[in-house]
């Protein structure tokens, strides 16, 4: 049986595709040190031309719309294609931050309170007040990479950040105070920890992505029994929403010492200082060795996939 090419996909369609491409290119370069690898570029919500799943297995580094919430996963499913990561159900319900939460919660993971609304039918700011105070954060409900994220702290800004959702489904959260988390999934077992310290004190889209804006630790200065509860939050949440092969877990720890989950990331951000990456390091996996442990277990599902199919 010959050995299948590493189809990388980066770029996409959504407002995220700026960190696709760049996430796209660190990982082909990576793989192709273990695999037979090639980068597809993707411009639009369809496979792309030259894509063929008897030959290739996908490692899609897509970020937001149809990327990371099943659109993608779906198509390489009516492909009868393999692919790493999370499949379609499980891409679908993480990227829905409403719906992550009330399946994490039902498994015992804390959450923040919130609203979740459609643009066209927003609560008043009088309304969210009086439910969660004024000190929220308003987000897209279905975006990443803190696309649309506004903090609040006082009512004349959460009349301004309601009136700023002009389409979809939004979410109005009560704002935590603490230590921002980062945990990398890999197989079903969390890796190390990763604290996430923004110099503006909000780790918005312009702390991730400009150099020297934000530090991080790795690993996490966090006691024994802390990083234990985190961790095993953090493998809950990824078994309660499905996920496959990887993921990446973010928290809010309290003062109290307990992890608040903010969102379970499928396809996080793949260059080599990105915050899985990171979280592996800790693990003792370089980049290199990384990309290939998440990639295998498609790899090992295209052989298997492929033997079922022969007369």
């Amino acid at each position: 049986m010959s050995a299948p090419v590493v189809a990388v996909f980066a770029g996409g369609t959504s407002a995220e595709r700026e960190v696709s491409v760049g996430s796209g290119r660190a990982c082909a370069l990576a793989l192709a040190r273990s695999f037979t690898t090639r980068l597809f570029s993707i411009a639009a919500d369809a496979l792309p031309e030259g894509y063929d799943p008897a030959r290739h297995v996908v490692f899609s580094t897509l970020h937001g719309t149809f990327g990371e919430d099943g659109g993608m996963q779906s198509l390489l499913d009516g492909a009868g294609g393999a692919y790493a990561g999370s499949d379609a159900a499980s891409s679908a319900l993480t990227m829905d931050k409403t719906l992550t939460k009330e399946t994490v919660s039902a498994r015992g993971v804390r959450v923040s309170d919130g609203i979740c609304f459609d643009a066209e039918a927003r609560p008043s700011a009088q309304e969210v007040a009086r439910r969660l105070g004024v000190r929220v954060v308003v987000k897209p409900n279905n975006q990443g990479s803190s696309v649309g994220l506004s903090i609040v702290g006082d009512m004349r800004g959460l009349e301004s950040a309601l009136g700023a959702a002009a389409s979809g489904r939004w979410i109005v959260e009560r704002r935590l105070d603490g230590r921002e988390l980062s945990v990398g999934v890999l197989g079903g077992s969390a890796m190390g920890i990763v604290e996430i310290r923004p110099a503006s004190g909000v780790y918005d889209y312009a702390s991730k992505y400009t150099k020297g804006m934000t530090e991080y630790l790795a690993p996490a200065p966090l006691d024994g029994a802390t990083c234990e509860a985190v961790r095993g939050a953090a493998e809950t949440a990824f078994s309660a929403c499905g996920c496959r092969d990887y993921a990446r877990v973010d928290f809010i720890l309290d003062a109290s010492g307990d992890p608040f989950l903010l969102e379970i990331n499928t396809l996080p951000g793949m260059k080599e200082t990105s915050l899985l990456p990171m979280s592996a390091r800790c693990a003792g996996l370089d980049f290199t060795a990384l990309v290939r442990e998440m990639v295998s277990p498609a790899v090992e599902r295209f052989r298997s996939s492929t033997a079922s199919r022969r007369p």
